[in-house]
């Protein structure tokens, strides 16, 4: 059960607080680069756990429902605190709106129809919206720690916007599957 992916897939969510901590504070362009650093190696355990664990034939149960917690917690987590810290504001509020009730809505609609022993595999749309949310968050986190640098807010503006567009497009695809499950 505590195999080498099930323990990245820990670390993230044990991770969480320290990220967290580090954006905390405002305009300590140090704490966002070390921000940065850690939410780049959170990142990069995201994709190590699922490709470990299929290279090794370790994948299990827990880390099948740890998985997509542990993203789930690290996006919200950064999220809420780039919000809070006016690091997404404006508009670009909706964008990591839709992205929060996108998985807040395919986790119950996941669990429902867990329950009706149907699942749904992740797509590659899915992949890819993971892939923009990443890099979104992680160049929030970087252009906060570099502000001298408008390219790197305008990299992660835009994909914060591509990922809010392909969790629409994703959410959807989830949705036509419950819907054809419930009475």
């Amino acid at each position: 059960m505590l195999n080498l992916p099930n323990i990245l897939t820990l670390s993230r969510i044990f991770t969480v607080p320290f990220l967290v901590a580090l954006l905390w504070w405002p305009r300590w362009e140090l704490g966002y680069l070390m921000a940065f650093g850690l939410y780049s190696l959170m990142a990069i355990t995201d994709y190590f756990d699922g490709y470990l664990a299929r290279a090794q034939g370790t994948v299990s149960k827990l880390g099948i429902f740890l998985d997509p917690i542990a993203d789930k917690i690290m996006v919200a987590s950064v999220i809420l605190i780039l919000c809070s810290k006016e690091l997404i504001e404006g508009p670009h509020v909706i964008a990591a709106l839709i992205i929060l009730l996108r998985e807040i809505a395919v986790s119950g609609l996941r669990e429902f129809l867990a329950g009706l022993q149907v699942s749904v595999p992740v797509s590659q749309l899915a992949k890819w919206k993971t892939a923009f949310q990443l890099i979104s968050l992680g160049a929030l986190i970087l252009a906060a720690g570099l502000p001298q640098f408008e390219l790197i807010l305008t990299v992660g503006i835009w994909t914060l916007w591509a990922a809010a567009i392909l969790t629409l497009i994703t959410g959807w695809d989830y949705l036509r599957v419950g819907l054809k499950h419930m009475d």
